[in-house]
C-alpha cells in the first residue's frame, strides 16, 4: 500500500463494532473504506470451538494480554485483562453469551440527554444484526448476519439450577433479550452450527471481496493526524514501517475500551496536563478521555457435586481429543457448547425496578472449564472432580477506574486501573448476591446433588469474612466499558452521534462510549453501537 492512500472512511479496529462498520460503510461501492487491525487473521480452528474458550482465553494467541495495575481494593492483585487482537476482536476469544442488557440501561442513557439511545431506539439496531436460529418476533430477527442460537447443552444440572431458582421464588425466563430480563433461564449464544460466530465471520468475511474495501492486518495505529481541529488521517506501523492513510470523511476508532482512549491520548486528545507531562502536543483538551472506566466484577462460588453428572465426565483429558475432532468436523458434541449456559438476573431487594445481580451457572468446577485436569485415569472420589460453579456479580457497579498512558511510545501498553470494589455499594451488592446464591443452592432441587460448599466455604458467614474473601478472590467478568463516554457534560468524550467533542471528522464506536455499563455481557451492545454509528454516518 502506498504511504498516503486516501479513503472516504478509515476504521481503526476490526472488533465487534469495527466489523459491523466495515460491512455497512462499504455497502456503497462508491465509498472507499479502510479497515486497520493490529492483530492478524482469525485462522486458528480451535478458537471456533466454544468449549475451548476457557483454555484459549488465557493464551497469548489473538490477545493483547493486558493486565491491570495492582488493584488497591483487591489486596493489590493485578488482574488479567484479555482483549482480542485479531479480526473479530474480542468476539473471537470471548464467551459468546448474547445479552443485550436491560431496557432501563438505554432509557437511562437517553435521560442523560442522548437522543437516539433509548431502548425503543436501539432495539431496531439490535434486530438489524441478528439472525436468530429459533426466535423471530418484535424483539428478534432471523434475517441478519449475526447468528444467535439458544443454549445447546444438555447437562441436567442446568435444569436443576433453574428449578431451584423457581423454588426460591424467582420467575423462569425463556429469553433474557425479550420482554423482561429478570429470572432464571439459559443464555443465547453467537454460535452457528456448533462453531463460534464472531463478528469477523458474520460481517467481514462475506464482504472481503468488495473492491472498495481494504483490510490491513498487523497494522498498529500510532495516532490520528489532526490538522486545524479536523482528523485528516491515521498513522500506523506495519512491519516496522510507519505509513499514513488519509480520510476525506470520517475516521472511526473502534479499538475497544483500552486502545480507543490510548489512540486519542497519543493523538493529543485528552487531559492537557497529563499529555504535556509525557511530552505530547495537545490537540484538544478533553479531560474525560480514559476516565469513567467501568467493569463487571464478580466472584466464583463453588460446591461439590455428589453425583458424577458434571462436565468433568465429558471433558476428561482422555476424551478431549475425540470431542474436538467431532466438533471441528461435524459441529456436534460437547466442545460445541459453552460451559456457562444457564444463568439468572435477580434483584437484591424488591424495591429495585430492574435486576442488579447476574449469575452464571456452570455444571463443573473452574479447573474443568479451563481444561486443567487431574489425572483422569487415577481413581478418585466423585467429589474430587465433580462440582458446580456460580459466578456472582453486580450489573451496575459504582466503582470507576481509568486508562492512562505509560509513556508517549505508541507500542507501550497503557496503565489500566479498574479500582474494583472501591465503592462500598459494590461490596454490599456482592455480599447480597452471595447470600441469595446460597439460598438458591439450598433449595430442594439441589438436595440430591449438593455437596460441601467449596468457595467461599462454610466458615465465611459474616460480612467481614465475605468482604475479606472478596478482596482476596474477586475478579473481572471481562466487560470493561466507558473510557470514551458519550454525553454532554465536561467529562464526555463523544456526543450522541459518537463524534469526538472538539474534533471534526473523528468518531468513536465501541464499548468505550457507554456512559453507564449495560446490565450483563457487553458484546451484543458493542455490536449494536457499531450499527448505530453506521446509521448516523449513512443518514447524515
Amino acid at each position: 500500500m502506498a504511504a498516503n492512500d486516501t479513503y472516504d472512511f478509515i476504521i481503526v479496529g476490526a472488533g465487534s463494532a469495527g466489523c459491523v462498520l466495515a460491512n455497512r460503510l462499504s455497502a456503497d461501492p462508491a465509498k472507499k473504506v479502510l479497515l486497520l487491525e493490529a492483530g492478524g487473521k482469525d485462522r486458528n480452528p480451535l478458537f471456533r470451538l466454544p468449549m475451548l474458550m476457557g483454555k484459549l482465553f488465557h493464551s497469548g494467541i489473538y490477545n493483547w494480554h493486558y493486565h491491570t495495575e495492582p488493584e488497591p481494593y483487591l489486596n493489590d492483585r493485578s488482574l488479567y485483562w484479555p482483549r482480542g487482537k485479531v479480526l473479530g476482536g474480542t468476539s473471537t476469544i470471548n464467551g459468546m453469551i448474547y445479552v443485550r442488557g436491560n431496557k432501563h440501561d438505554y432509557d437511562r442513557w437517553s435521560q442523560l440527554g442522548l437522543p437516539g439511545w433509548s431502548y425503543d431506539e436501539v432495539l431496531p439496531a439490535f434486530r438489524r444484526s441478528e439472525a436468530h436460529v429459533q426466535r423471530d418476533s418484535e424483539f428478534h430477527n432471523a434475517g441478519g448476519e449475526l447468528t444467535v442460537c439458544r443454549a445447546r447443552g444438555h447437562n441436567p444440572l442446568m435444569d436443576v439450577f433453574c428449578q431451584a431458582g423457581a423454588e426460591a421464588g424467582y420467575p423462569l425466563n425463556d429469553d433474557f433479550n425479550g420482554a423482561t430480563q429478570e429470572g432464571f433461564g439459559r443464555y443465547d449464544f453467537t454460535i452457528k452450527n456448533g462453531k463460534r460466530w464472531s463478528t469477523s465471520w458474520a460481517f467481514l468475511r462475506p464482504i472481503m471481496a468488495r473492491k472498495n474495501l481494504t483490510v490491513i492486518t498487523a497494522a498498529e495505529t500510532t495516532r490520528v493526524v489532526i490538522d486545524k481541529g479536523r482528523a485528516t488521517g491515521v498513522e500506523y506501523l506495519k512491519g516496522g514501517v510507519l505509513s499514513t492513510a488519509n480520510a476525506t470523511s470520517d475516521i472511526i476508532l473502534s479499538s475497544g475500551v483500552v486502545n480507543s482512549p490510548k489512540t486519542l491520548l497519543l493523538s493529543g486528545i485528552g487531559p492537557a496536563a497529563e499529555l504535556r507531562a509525557l511530552g505530547i502536543d495537545v490537540a484538544h483538551d478533553l479531560p474525560g478521555v480514559g476516565k469513567n472506566l467501568q467493569d463487571h466484577v464478580d466472584c466464583v462460588m463453588s460446591w461439590e457435586c455428589k453425583e458424577p453428572i458434571t462436565l468433568y465426565s465429558d471433558l476428561r483429558a482422555d476424551k478431549l481429543t475425540v470431542s474436538m475432532v467431532q466438533g471441528l468436523l461435524f459441529g456436534e458434541g460437547i466442545t460445541t457448547t459453552f460451559p456457562y449456559e444457564a444463568g439468572a438476573f435477580i434483584r437484591s431487594n424488591d424495591g429495585l425496578i430492574a435486576p442488579d445481580i447476574q449469575l452464571h451457572f456452570m455444571p463443573a468446577l473452574e479447573k474443568t472449564a479451563n481444561l486443567h485436569f487431574p489425572n483422569p485415569f487415577r481413581k478418585q472420589a466423585v467429589e474430587a472432580n465433580h462440582g458446580f460453579t456460580l459466578r456472582v456479580g453486580p450489573v451496575n457497579p459504582v466503582s470507576r477506574g481509568e486508562i492512562t498512558l505509560r509513556s508517549s511510545n505508541p507500542t507501550d501498553k497503557p496503565k489500566i486501573q479498574a479500582n474494583y470494589l472501591q465503592a462500598d455499594f459494590d461490596v454490599r451488592t456482592m455480599i447480597d448476591g452471595i447470600r441469595l446464591t446460597r439460598d438458591i443452592i439450598n433449595q430442594k432441587a439441589f438436595d440430591k446433588y449438593r455437596g460441601q460448599e467449596l468457595a467461599p466455604g462454610p466458615t465465611a458467614m459474616s460480612d467481614a469474612d465475605l468482604t475479606k474473601w472478596l478482596r482476596a478472590t474477586a475478579m473481572t467478568t471481562f466487560h470493561p466499558v466507558g473510557t470514551a463516554k458519550m454525553g454532554n457534560d465536561p467529562m464526555a468524550v463523544v456526543d450522541a452521534r459518537l463524534k469526538v467533542h472538539g474534533i471534526d471528522g473523528l468518531r468513536v464506536a465501541d464499548a468505550s462510549i457507554m456512559p453507564i455499563i449495560s446490565s450483563g455481557n457487553t458484546n451484543a451492545p458493542a455490536i449494536m453501537i457499531g450499527e448505530k454509528c453506521a446509521e448516523f454516518i449513512l443518514n447524515a
